[in-house]
This record gives structure tokens, C-alpha cells and sequence, in this order.
């Protein structure tokens, strides 16, 4: 089986939707978003397309689009939707997959199922993207802390924002996590930039398996 990975993050707004345009375009995944909320703007669904340059076919269909820009649980009872968290099931590809998750770890999906109850289920390595600045190394550590007590594989860590060695350091020492990589914040942030920032701070084999280093 082609590898999967569930792209989340330490908090909101920290960045996980740019990496995971970044790792679409560069290892050519297929990409999932299974609930999205807030369809005002942009969705993640299309910048991850837009930002990666997949093909049509390899950006996949949410199972819900919400309208309301707020917490899963609370979109969906405004938008008067029903959302089953027991019905989301992976599917199934030939080609590596990326499944983004909503928020942080615990996201409520309803108002008795948080998104780390998922995961949990689905038991798929998941990828963390942190911050680097300010309150990461706490974030991040009770991110890395929940995780491991519900034994769900953590494939390693990714920092995204100004560079911050002793964060950076901090965190994977006390953890032991493994540090992926780091993207910086772009400008401008383009499919060319950021296919630029990938192939200089990541390596395609800490995602591929049997891949040589480059």
C-alpha cells in the first residue's frame, strides 16, 4: 500500500494546509480533506490544488463542506448538517495520500467526538506541523503527549515560521520526535516558492519508503 499520512497541527492557523500543498506537489500524493468549514473564501481543498499543482482527479471531494467559518461541530449545527465521524473512512488510492485534518488534535467534529478520536481509529501516521514562535514548545509537547497516549504513530514533526533554532531543538529533544523539516513563511507564497522551500528543507525519502536521500 502507497504511504498515508494525516497532516494536522498544533493549533489553528499554523500552516498545515501549505505543507501539505508542499508535499502534494512534491511526492505527487493524492489529497483529503474530509470536513471542511467556512466556504466564504478559498478552501483548503483548492489552494492545496492551486498551491501544489495537482491534477483535478487528485484533490478528493470533502465528505462535508460547511458554510459557517467555526468549529466543525458548531458549522454543522448551524448549517443544519448531521456529521457522523463513524462514517469517515479513508479512501483507498494507488497513490501516496495526505488527509488534512481541522484545527488541532482536539477539534470537536461533534459535541462528543473529538478529531484525535479519529485518528485514533484510523491508526495512520500522523505529521505535526508547529509554529516556531512564541508558546510552541508547550503547544507542541502536549501535542506529541496526546498522541502517544493513544498510541497513535507520530511520523515526525514540522516547524513552519521564522527560523527558531533553540524551539526547534527544545522541543525534539525533549520529545523525541523527529524533526522533518522547517518552511518558512513565504513571500510570495507560489507553487514556485514553495516547491523551492520544499526540495531545500525536506527530504523526499523521510516520506517515501525505500526512497535513496537525496
Amino acid at each position: 500500500m502507497s504511504p498515508r499520512f494525516i497532516v494536522t497541527g498544533t493549533d489553528t492557523g499554523v500552516g498545515k494546509t501549505v505543507f501539505s500543498a508542499a508535499l502534494v506537489g512534491a511526492l505527487a500524493c493524492r489529497y483529503w480533506k474530509p470536513i471542511q468549514s467556512g466556504l466564504d473564501a478559498e478552501s483548503d481543498s483548492e489552494l492545496v490544488r492551486r498551491l501544489s499543482g495537482a491534477p483535478h482527479e487528485h484533490i478528493l471531494p470533502e465528505a462535508w463542506r460547511l458554510k459557517t467559518p467555526v468549529s466543525p461541530h458548531l458549522a454543522a449545527e448551524i448549517d443544519g448538517v448531521g456529521v457522523d465521524p463513524g462514517a469517515l473512512v479513508p479512501p483507498p488510492c494507488p497513490d501516496p495520500l495526505v488527509i488534512e485534518g481541522v484545527g488541532g488534535l482536539m477539534v470537536p467534529l461533534t459535541r462528543q467526538h473529538l478529531f484525535l478520536d479519529l485518528i485514533e481509529r484510523w491508526q495512520i501516521p500522523v505529521i505535526l506541523c508547529a509554529r516556531t514562535t512564541l508558546g510552541t514548545i508547550n503547544h507542541s509537547l502536549l501535542s506529541i503527549d496526546a498522541l502517544r497516549r493513544r498510541a497513535i504513530p507520530l511520523h515526525g514533526i514540522v516547524f513552519i515560521g521564522p527560523h527558531n533554532a533553540d524551539n526547534e531543538r527544545v522541543i525534539v529533544e525533549m520529545s523525541g520526535v523527529r524533526r522533518l523539516g522547517w518552511l518558512p513563511l513565504l513571500v510570495p507564497l507560489t507553487r514556485d516558492t514553495l516547491r523551492q522551500a520544499f526540495a531545500h528543507n525536506f527530504h523526499r525519502s523521510d516520506f517515501l519508503p525505500g526512497e535513496a536521500a537525496a
